[in-house]
């Protein structure tokens, strides 16, 4: 589901994506919008602006203000405020087994997985200037109606870890993975947890993520625009088989990728 902004209270679960709509009066000149503190970027279209939130795994349930400033031409400034209520999100445990080196890890693992964590923080930071994510999303694998596992809590060996911060996507190894929308390659390499991984920057701290590919097409800095291949499914890093991870991160915070743009509900 895509909430809108609206006179009335906003509704999103634990895990959504939520496309916001300001209107833009011919008097209006720029507009800004806070979610949590950060400000979420907002691109003007005709006579509104657009911005997306993502409302993450671990937000607490309650009603949240949005501030909204909006500055005229005459320099005076107006300033609004929408209500957004967070729901509780309904997500079950997942207890997998997986080769121990990815439980138990050694100093040389343990200093690997730290170093790309940083990496893959930083890429997560990122506020381009891109502006595909306003494009409607498809699923990297055609027919794909949604996925399994996202926000689950689990627990590998036994152990509990953070939750499932994507949709895993059924594939065989080797079944080609495409771009849902257009972007820049922001990563393509292997990492210790997530194997071959691509991430995309879509613009606006939208940033989409595919894992565990048997080979990866594309390389960092590459433009590539929906439909267009990045690799293949496969069952590298810290998995129990061969399958698609799609994560999608909007302002860093963790969302179905399914509640996308242009994505039906699973």
């Amino acid at each position: 589901m895509i909430a809108w902004i609206a006179a009335a209270a906003l509704a999103a679960v634990q895990g959504q994506a939520v496309l916001v709509e300001l209107p833009a009066g011919p008097m209006a000149v720029s507009a800004q919008l806070s979610w949590q503190g950060e400000p979420v970027p907002l691109v003007r279209q005709d006579d509104r602006w657009v911005g997306m939130l993502g409302v993450d795994l671990d937000t607490e349930p309650a009603q949240y203000t949005l501030p909204i400033r909006v500055t005229l031409a005459d320099g005076s400034i107006r300033e609004l405020t929408e209500i957004l209520e967070v729901e509780a999100g309904q997500y079950p445990e997942t207890h997998l087994e997986v080769a121990q080196r990815y439980v138990d890890l050694d100093p040389d693992d343990q200093a690997r997985a730290a170093r790309e964590s940083r990496r893959i923080a930083e890429i997560y930071a990122t506020r381009s200037g891109e502006t595909d994510w306003l494009a409607p999303f498809a699923a990297p694998l055609p027919g794909a109606s949604g996925g399994r596992n996202f926000g689950h809590r689990r627990f590998f060996n036994g152990q509990p870890r953070n939750p499932h911060s994507g949709a895993d996507l059924r594939a065989a190894e080797g079944t080609p993975v495409l771009a849902p929308n257009g972007g820049r390659i922001v990563l393509a390499e292997n990492l210790f947890f997530s194997g071959n991984a691509v991430f995309i920057d879509h613009g606006a701290g939208v940033i989409s993520v595919y894992l565990h590919l048997s080979r990866i097409d594309v390389e960092v800095g590459d433009r590539i625009e929906r439909g267009e291949p990045v690799g293949l499914s496969g069952s590298t890093g810290r998995v129990t088989g061969p399958h698609l991870h799609w994560g999608i991160r909007v302002l860093d915070a963790r969302v179905d990728p399914f509640t996308l743009p242009g994505m039906a509900v699973r």
